[in-house]
C-alpha cells in the first residue's frame, strides 16, 4: 500500500498549539481559545489514527509473510488468513480518515456568500435564463433554510435580469455553492422563436465568500463614491431621492453599484459588502495563480471564460463538463434540485486534493453529450 504523507508537519503544529494552550492568557479570548482547542483535538485524532494505521500495516505485513512462509505452522497460517481481510479493511478505513484530516480546510467554507448572475451572449434569452438561475438558487437556499438578501439588480425589457447580485446567509453556504462559479450555457427554443430553432445562450455566475472588514481593509481615500436618482417605475418613492450609490475602487478599477434600497446609507453599505467580497476573491485568485500549473485540472476554478455546465432543454439533459456528469432531470434541477450535482462536485474536489496530497495525477473524466 502507498505510504501516507509525512506526519512531521502535523506533529509540529500540534506542539505549537500545546504551547499556546499552556499560556496563562490562553482563555482571555474565548473565541480564539475555542478555535485552537478544536484544531488541537483534530490534530491529536489525526496523529492517533496515523499511529494506529502504521500498527495495522505492520500486522498485515506479518500476516502476509506468515502465509508465504513454506515452513510456517498450518494453524497459524489459517489464523492469519482469517484475520488478514479484516486487518486490510480497517487499515483502508484509517488511511481514508488520515488523508481526509490532512487535507487543509478552506477557511471560507463557512462564510455567507455573495452571488452575481449576469446575462452573457444571447440577448433576451440570456437575461431570461439569468432570472431562472436566480430562481433556482433561491429555491435551493430555501430548501436548506438559508436567507437571501437582494443587493443589486438590473432587469431586461422581457422580465429577465441583465444582472442580479444577492447575499445568501446560512450554514456552510460557500462550501455548498463555490463550484457554481463559471459560465452556464443553455440550449433551447426561445419563446420569441417562431420557427422552433434551438438557440444557445450563456450566463455567468460568480460565487464570492462574504468578506468581513477584518479580511479586507479599504482606505476611504481609495474610493470614489457617486450618488444618483435610482431608476424604477414612475411614481415610486425610490425615485424622489438621490439614493443610488456607485463606488469606484481606484487602485483596482472595480465598480459596484446599488440602488435597491430607498436609503442612500443602506445602498452604500450593500455596495461596500459586494466590493469587499470582490477584493477578497481577487486576492485569493492572485494567491492561487502562483500555483496555476498545479490547478489546471482543478474543478471550480471560477474562471468565467470556462464553460462549466450545459442545460439542454430539448434533451432534458444537464451536463457538467468538469466532472463528466450528465443528468436527465432538468425540471427538478430548475426547481432547485441540485444536491446531486453539488455532491458530485465536492467528491471530485476531494479526489483532486487527495491526488495532490499523495503525489498522484488527477484526471477528471470527460463529460458526455458535449455538443
Amino acid at each position: 500500500m502507498d505510504q501516507l504523507p509525512d506526519l512531521l508537519p502535523f506533529e509540529r503544529r500540534r506542539d505549537e498549539l500545546d504551547a499556546q494552550m499552556a499560556a496563562p492568557s490562553f482563555y482571555a479570548n474565548p473565541r480564539k481559545a475555542a478555535d485552537v482547542s478544536r484544531e488541537h483535538q483534530k490534530l491529536t485524532q489525526l496523529i492517533a489514527d496515523y499511529g494506529a494505521h502504521g500498527k495495522l500495516e505492520r500486522e498485515i505485513g506479518e500476516a502476509a509473510a506468515l502465509l508465504k512462509d513454506p515452513a510456517g505452522d498450518p494453524d497459524l497460517k489459517e489464523l492469519a488468513a482469517a484475520e488478514l481481510p479484516d486487518l486490510q479493511r480497517r487499515a483502508a478505513r484509517l488511511r481514508e480518515a488520515v488523508l481526509l484530516a490532512m487535507i487543509p480546510p478552506d477557511p471560507t467554507d463557512s462564510r455567507n456568500t455573495v452571488m452575481e448572475i449576469r446575462a452573457g451572449t444571447g440577448g433576451d434569452e440570456a437575461s431570461l435564463f439569468a432570472a431562472e438561475l436566480y430562481r433556482l438558487y433561491s429555491k435551493y437556499a430555501d430548501s436548506r433554510g438559508w436567507k437571501i438578501q437582494p443587493m443589486s439588480s438590473s432587469e431586461s425589457e422581457r422580465g429577465g435580469f441583465k444582472e442580479v447580485i444577492f447575499l445568501i446567509t446560512g450554514s456552510d453556504v460557500y462550501r455548498q455553492l463555490k463550484f457554481e462559479s463559471g459560465v452556464h450555457r443553455v440550449q433551447r427554443v426561445p419563446v420569441t422563436e417562431a420557427n422552433g430553432r434551438i438557440h444557445t445562450s450563456t450566463v455567468t455566475v460568480a460565487v464570492l465568500p462574504e468578506a468581513e472588514e477584518v479580511d479586507v481593509q479599504i482606505d476611504p481615500q481609495d474610493l470614489e463614491i457617486t450618488v444618483s436618482r435610482a431608476s424604477g417605475p414612475g411614481g415610486q418613492g425610490v425615485n424622489t431621492t438621490d439614493s443610488a450609490v456607485q463606488i469606484l475602487h481606484k487602485p483596482t478599477g472595480l465598480i459596484v453599484s446599488c440602488a435597491d434600497e430607498r436609503s442612500q446609507l443602506k445602498n452604500k453599505a450593500k455596495a461596500l459588502t459586494v466590493l469587499r467580497s470582490r477584493l477578497l476573491q481577487r486576492r485569493e485568485d492572485e494567491e492561487r495563480a502562483k500555483y496555476a500549473a498545479e490547478r489546471r485540472s482543478q474543478i471550480g476554478s471560477g474562471d468565467r471564460s470556462e464553460r462549466i455546465r450545459t442545460y439542454n432543454f430539448p434533451q432534458n439533459r444537464l451536463t457538467d463538463h468538469r466532472i463528466g456528469l450528465t443528468l436527465y432531470n432538468l425540471p427538478q434541477v430548475m426547481e432547485g434540485g441540485i444536491d446531486d450535482i453539488i455532491a458530485a462536485l465536492q467528491k471530485a474536489d476531494y479526489e483532486q486534493k487527495l491526488a495532490a496530497l499523495t503525489g498522484q495525477v488527477y484526471t477528471p473524466p470527460r463529460a458526455g453529450g458535449d455538443d
